[in-house]
């Protein structure tokens, strides 16, 4: 298994926006053949920091997501919503930040 933590920071007033964007991303990552587990949650005292929580089968399986074109569009939409974005890739002896 790998897992991958994504933490989002909107501009001030755009987490509802990014959450918009990401539910038609959501819904088809779900769907990919690799993909374990897909979640997107919100800090409730900070409506625009977001972060997702996603178990991929394997390595190989998350390069299949990056190219696909739902992920592609999500990030052309984040392009001007966000400030910051961390991606951490997790594996049972080491941590990628992408």
């Amino acid at each position: 298994m790998v897992y991958v933590i994504a933490y989002l920071k909107a501009h001030p007033g755009k987490g509802d926006d990014v959450v918009a964007h990401a539910v038609p991303l959501i819904d088809a990552t779900r769907k990919e053949e690799g993909c374990t587990s897909y979640d997107l949650y919100r800090k409730p005292a900070e409506p625009d920091s977001l972060v997702f929580v996603e178990t991929w089968k394997s390595r190989a399986a998350l390069e299949v997501h990056f190219a696909e074109p739902h992920l592609k569009a999500f990030q052309v939409a984040m392009a001007d919503l966000l400030v910051e974005a961390r991606v951490e890739v997790v594996h049972p002896d080491k941590v990628e930040v992408i």
